[in-house]
């Protein structure tokens, strides 16, 4: 039996984790797609896709992890508030271990059909509520804080060891050849923290030989990071994170900001929104490419193209897009598009 992506980078990511407590569902090993041909005006630009692992997201990297030590502490129950992507994989993985039920809380009429089945699927007590995201993590905290239930959510920073993974497999892929970039969407900004924490990591022990720069992308209606980052990384000023497509990065007030101002400013980074136009005109865009990408993705690669259309990213450097999700957890978004013959890319054929 060939050994998982976890197994493999155990000793970078979480080397402390007993092998017996490990919960997996051969999460990993994710295709880094080489799309150059179609970018000629980019050096080089690869999609790495996450969305290709289990629950059909990058959430499963962290769940690994995350799932596995709560196997470890001997807990039963473990919780999530979720925009879908990380509800779908805590209820597979705590449904993968024994003796261990999963509770998800989730904005009620505010996730795809698709995502509101996985969750359902796979076991876990799963409630909507009235509110957002925002208002659902509260409520996740208050619970977690009166009563034995372990938090699996990005605020816990044993998901985001896992969720190192991504780079690091990504750099294997690439023979440890670092590229100029990372584009990433972000939403609660756990993703682009670990990927950080990753690259830092590989650095420090000499694995790889230089850092590459990060960019996060965010939806205009959705883009407390973006708006920080304008104002030189001022202090958070949590918002209320408008409707949009990519609606597993609506989120006003990411748990995570702290670590992921870090990170970027580490790294030298960036950050940029995107209108819903430029979103769901590249999906339909690299979908065609045969490659199915959520809405969230989307974000990433308009992101990308807008920093190189903005010269931030430049002519001779070497990209990698993180695509997180697949497409086929938002159908009803795809073909929403496709129907209306006024947007620039739809399929009227």
């Amino acid at each position: 039996m060939a050994e998982i992506a976890f197994s493999r980078y155990k000793p970078l990511l979480f080397p402390s984790l007993p092998d017996i407590a490990l919960i997996t569902l051969s999460e990993g090993d994710t295709p880094l797609y080489d799309v150059t041909h179609s970018f000629p005006q980019f050096n080089s630009l690869k999609f790495k896709h996450e969305g290709m692992n289990p629950t059909l997201s990058f959430k499963d990297r962290g769940m690994v992890s995350g799932v596995s030590w709560a196997n470890h502490l001997g807990s039963e129950i473990v919780i999530c508030a979720s925009t879908g992507d990380t509800s779908a994989a805590m209820a597979a993985y705590a449904g993968a271990a024994p003796n261990m039920k999963g509770i998800v809380l989730l904005p009620q009429g505010k996730i795809s059909p698709e995502q509101l089945a996985q969750p359902i699927a796979f076991g876990a007590l799963t409630i909507g509520i009235k509110t957002d995201f925002d208002g659902c993590m509260n409520l996740v905290q208050e619970l977690t804080e009166k009563h034995n239930i372990y938090l699996l959510n990005s605020m816990n920073s044993i998901r985001i060891e896992g969720q190192k993974a991504i780079g690091i497999e990504t750099l294997h892929q690439l023979n440890w050849k670092v590229p100029d970039w990372f584009v990433i969407p972000v939403g609660n900004a756990g993703n682009i923290s670990a990927l950080g924490k990753g690259l830092r990591e590989l650095f420090e022990l000499g694995i790889i030989d230089k850092l590459p720069r990060l960019a996060g992308v965010q939806t205009e209606g959705a883009s407390p990071m973006y708006k920080s980052f304008q104002n030189g990384y001022s202090e958070l000023v949590p918002e209320k994170a408008q409707p949009t497509k990519a609606s597993a990065i609506q989120i006003g007030d990411p748990v995570s900001y702290k670590k992921a101002v870090k990170e970027l400013k580490h790294f030298n980074g960036v950050v940029e929104a995107v209108s819903e136009t430029e979103l769901m005109d590249w999906k339909a865009q690299i979908d065609r490419l045969g490659i199915s990408i959520c809405p969230n993705s989307a974000v990433a690669v308009a992101g990308a193209m807008k920093l190189h259309d903005n010269g931030i990213i430049k002519e001779n450097e070497d990209v990698v897009v993180i695509l997180t999700a697949h497409g086929s957890k938002f159908s009803n978004t795809s073909v929403e598009y496709h129907k209306n013959s006024a947007n620039q890319f739809a399929n009227q054929n």
